[in-house]
C-alpha cells in the first residue's frame, strides 16, 4: 500500500492559491496520479452569516471556518491521504484553512502559504467578482467589512505553519518548478 504525498496551500482571498494548484495538479498529472481537492466546494449551502464587527452589516460567511461542511471535507480528505494500493501519488488540498484546521494541517507533507499584499488581493478580488455579477462597492465594503478582518484574525497567522512561502506575484515558472521538483524528490 502506498501513502501520498500530501500538499496543503492556503493564502488569503484573491492571493493565487487556486491557480497555483491547478498548475501543480496539470504539470504533475504529466507523471502521477494527483487529487485536487478545493476547499471551496465544500462551504454550506445556504451560508451562515456574519455580523460585521465595525459596521454590523450582516453578510453571508465565507471566511470562517464555520462556513464549512467540515464533517464532509475531512471524510473526503481522510479517505484521500490514507493508505491504499490505488491511492493518488499527491494529494493537493487547497483553500483558506488548510494551514488552519489542525486535522489538515498534521497530514501535510508539504504546507504552501501563498501570500499577496492585501491591496493586490483587493484589486483581484474586485475583479473576480464584478465578473460575477457584484458592484465594486459591494465586492470593497465586504472586503473591508469582514474579509479583511478574517484574513487578519484566521488566515494571515497561518503563515508560521508553512514551510514555504510565495509570493503571489511570483515567476510562476520558477516558483512551481521549485515545488515540482522537490515533490518529485519525495515522491521517489
Amino acid at each position: 500500500m502506498k501513502k501520498p504525498f500530501v500538499i496543503g496551500i492556503a493564502g488569503g482571498t484573491c492571493s493565487g492559491k487556486s491557480t497555483l494548484s491547478e498548475h501543480l495538479t496539470e504539470a504533475l498529472s504529466k507523471k502521477y496520479k494527483v487529487n485536487l481537492i478545493n476547499m471551496d466546494r465544500y462551504f454550506k449551502r445556504p451560508g451562515i452569516t456574519t455580523i460585521a464587527p465595525i459596521t454590523g452589516i450582516e453578510y453571508v460567511e465565507h471566511n470562517h471556518p464555520d462556513a464549512l461542511r467540515l464533517d464532509d471535507m475531512y471524510v473526503d480528505f481522510d479517505a484521500a491521504v490514507a493508505p491504499a494500493d490505488d491511492a493518488a501519488d499527491v494529494v493537493i488540498i487547497e483553500g483558506l484553512f488548510a494551514l488552519y484546521l489542525e486535522h489538515i494541517r498534521k497530514q501535510l507533507d508539504l504546507k504552501i502559504f501563498v501570500d499577496l499584499a492585501s491591496d493586490e488581493r483587493l484589486v483581484r478580488r474586485i475583479d473576480k467578482f464584478m465578473a460575477r455579477g457584484q458592484t465594486k462597492q459591494e465586492v470593497t465594503d465586504r472586503y473591508i467589512d469582514t474579509v479583511r478582518f478574517r484574513h487578519n484574525e484566521l488566515i494571515e497567522p497561518t503563515r508560521w505553519h508553512a514551510d514555504l512561502v510565495l509570493n503571489g506575484v511570483f515567476d510562476r515558472t520558477k516558483a512551481e518548478e521549485i515545488v515540482l521538483n522537490y515533490v518529485e524528490s519525495q515522491i521517489k
